[in-house]
């Protein structure tokens, strides 16, 4: 394994001549972000956890000014698809009367991790969002809010059975029938576990024979010269929800085999639903992704390259080409923030330990506090690239920070014990993102519904001074 490096004076200075300031509150400070990503059709902005406020901020106010200065129509996220579904009807208005508020809009997120979709920022974002709508005359230029994940194995059947009992009773009889198949199993993990363990057959060849009518009945309404939009749109989000069922059967089935296997259908079945979107919603449609930094940072600047993973950010940029597209990542230094001990645990208010030496995250903070005009906001950003030939980028720093280090990732669960083991990899930065934004001291996302040891964490927890000591 490549020995991660430590920082150096010229480093450091590098980065320093480099770093553009980000005051709180100054949404011009991301104009040089907004210029380098110039026309690109796809913008992906990460976070270097699922739980820290500072993320989840700045990314919706990069995002508020895409779609207001850049035409972006679409936002996408690492989120299931029927619960993400249910804000988009929201934000455009489409369920007014039977959704009464941004909260509401937002109570089918109720799977683990529930707090990374039900939180304050998320809350605001979505009610600005419908605002925003309510401005818009065309329903075409209507932002939507979309889901790209594939858990939602259950909750995607029934959707697809709904739809169809209103529309198409005929195949309503045929997909009961094949989605029979899952009713056996108490979840998708006994699923998986029969299915993948050969203890029964599998539910494959039933999936795809839903999945086949429903692509049939969506084609033939495409083709329709009278068309209803709203028809359409409907048999849409249906037909995605049987492609969730049948990528989501393919998923469990080989969850407990190697890591790679299930990461990998999972990143191209988001990124496939991309595509699917930005089809759906014709030519000139321009689209946000939403996911943790993993996903959208290209996997071929990062170890997992060599365990033969692949993820959004890497299949984004092999699609769209990578002029067409642009990413965001986030790193941080210590902090707090909202995550779990194990998976299906109640969300705790935890302590961020500080960067371990040998890592990226490191490095920026050390150049932060070694300078007066950094410290003094706590956080900043670095261009790696640009769409706009007027926006000059330094090759020297990006040939710097192309040189492998450690890099932290966070995810819902946060194990502070085996932090090394657990949350760290090696990743080439200045490659994987096209811009990275530093927040020295996050702090935890707070959730909608706060569990009493979070309350109690919380107010034990006593803020770090500003700048840190080393």
């Amino acid at each position: 394994m490549t020995t991660p490096l430590k920082s150096n004076p010229k480093t450091l200075q590098l980065i320093q001549e480099c770093a553009q300031r980000l005051r709180k509150d100054e949404i011009s400070d991301y104009d040089s972000i907004l210029s380098a990503i110039g026309d690109a059709e796809i913008v992906m902005i990460g976070e270097a956890s699922h739980g820290s406020h500072e993320f989840y901020s700045h990314r919706a106010e990069i995002t508020k000014r895409l779609i207001q200065e850049k035409g972006f129509t679409i936002i996408a996220c690492e989120a299931d698809w029927p619960p993400a579904y249910r804000v988009n009807r929201w934000v455009k208005g489409i369920s007014s009367s039977t959704i009464k508020d941004a909260n509401d809009a937002l109570k089918d997120f109720t799977r683990f991790p529930s707090w990374m979709w039900r939180n304050t920022v998320v809350l605001d974002f979505i009610t600005w969002l419908r605002e925003y709508n309510e401005q818009l005359d065309e329903e075409k230029k209507k932002i939507g809010f979309f889901g790209l994940d594939l858990y939602s194995l259950q909750s995607s059947r029934e959707e697809v059975i709904n739809y169809l009992e209103n529309n198409a009773p005929d195949l309503a009889k045929i997909a009961r029938k094949n989605y029979r198949c899952f009713e056996k199993y108490s979840d998708e993990h006994e699923y998986g576990v029969c299915a993948g363990t050969n203890l029964s057959s599998s539910c494959e060849k039933e999936a795809i024979k839903v999945l086949t009518k429903m692509l049939e009945r969506h084609a033939k309404l495409i083709a329709k010269d009278n068309g209803n939009d709203t028809d359409i749109d409907e048999c849409f989000y249906a037909m995605e929800n049987a492609k969730i069922v049948r990528e989501a059967e393919k998923y469990y089935r080989h969850m407990f085999e190697s890591g790679q296997i299930t990461w990998n259908i999972r990143d191209t079945h988001m990124c496939d639903c991309l595509q699917d979107l930005l089809k759906h919603y014709g030519p000139g449609t321009k689209a946000i992704i939403w996911a943790h930094n993993s996903h959208v940072g290209d996997a071929r600047e990062t170890e997992k390259l060599r365990a033969h993973k692949i993820n959004i950010g890497q299949l984004v940029r092999e699609r769209f080409g990578i002029e067409n597209t642009y990413s965001i990542g986030f790193t941080t230094y210590t902090g707090t923030v909202t995550a779990a001990d194990n998976w299906d645990m109640d969300p705790d208010f935890k302590h961020v330990r500080a960067s371990l030496h040998e890592s990226i995250e490191f490095l920026l903070h050390d150049a932060l506090i070694k300078n007066s005009n950094l410290s003094e906001n706590g956080q900043y950003y670095l261009l790696f690239r640009s769409n706009n030939p007027s926006i000059e980028i330094s090759k020297e720093l990006h040939s710097e920070l192309y040189k492998k280090r450690l890099e932290r990732a966070i995810g819902v669960i946060y194990r502070p014990r085996t932090e090394r083991q657990s949350h760290y990899l090696n990743a080439n930065i200045s490659t994987q993102f096209d811009c990275v934004i530093h927040i020295e001291t996050t702090r935890a996302l707070r959730p909608l519904e706060i569990h009493p040891s979070w309350a109690e964490a919380e107010k034990e927890h006593v803020p770090d001074t500003f700048p840190m000591n080393v």
